[in-house]
């Protein structure tokens, strides 16, 4: 009985419990890649895994460059709030978008184990900045809200490609008790433009961290990182979806403007 309770232990120690769940990846990919109206449908490869994507041209006689957008908790590379705006608005402004699927848990997963899903979306992240230098793309843009937002931050502070001009943070949630790991730890480190966009009612761990992030960011020296908040504006900018767009249209237009070249 006891060897065979080791046994069963190293298993279970060895086996990532927190792995995403695969096979609810595929059933959203099937369920939303026949009723996409922007954009088409990629499979994309990380660690020998493939997994989906959209990927959408400019509509426009020049390119900016392109956006890799990270949907949020449980969500996927079409969420109606954030995600699609912003993919399906941003070529009609001479940006390629590319929406990634990142690791998702079961539906009823606690906190903890999408926390620990975090790390599991840096190689999908570098795939899919990866795919877009295929496409001959020089100037990438991150793109997060929620917790996609955090996985952002967290590769970035990890590793930045040469590539990666600019991060948006929409909705960037962080814990204050932990002022060296997570958000705050990744900011610390982070020196590229980051555009720490939120709303006057956002969720708490967003609201209730404004001014540690800041903080942050200065102890990084960051000068190009720049907080704004949009008044009114809830974590999934119900509503104001226009306004997301021009914010962040804007603040790419100065920090990240691309080489508008012609098609």
């Amino acid at each position: 009985m006891g060897i065979r309770w080791m046994l069963l232990a190293v298993l279970l120690f060895a086996t990532p419990l927190w792995a995403s769940d695969l096979a609810r990846e595929g059933r959203i990919a099937n369920e939303i890649q026949d009723m996409l109206l922007v954009g088409e449908p990629v499979t994309l490869q990380a660690q020998g895994a493939p997994f989906f994507g959209i990927y959408a041209t400019e509509a426009t006689a020049y390119s900016q460059g392109a956006v890799i957008i990270l949907h949020g908790r449980g969500a996927h590379p079409d969420w109606v709030d954030v995600v699609n705006p912003l993919r399906s608005r941003l070529p009609e402004y001479g940006w390629k978008t590319l929406s990634i699927q990142l690791p998702i848990a079961a539906s009823d997963a606690s906190d903890w184990v999408y926390r620990a899903l975090i790390p599991e979306a840096f190689p999908r992240i570098t795939a899919a900045v990866e795919f877009l230098k295929q496409q001959g793309v020089a100037n990438i843009v991150l793109i997060g809200h929620s917790l996609g937002a955090r996985m952002g931050v967290e590769y970035l502070a990890q590793t930045a490609p040469d590539e990666l001009r600019a991060f948006v943070a929409i909705g960037l949630p962080a814990e204050v008790a932990e002022a060296d790991t997570g958000t705050l730890g990744a900011l610390k480190k982070l020196t590229l433009p980051v555009l720490d966009i939120y709303g006057s009612r956002d969720i708490d761990s967003v609201l209730d961290t404004v001014p540690a992030r800041a903080a942050s960011a200065r102890q990084a020296g960051n000068t190009a990182y720049r907080q704004h908040q949009v008044a009114g504006a809830d974590h999934f900018f119900n509503g104001l979806s226009d306004t997301l767009i021009a914010e962040v249209r804007a603040w790419l237009g100065r920090v990240a403007p691309g080489e508008t070249v012609n098609r």
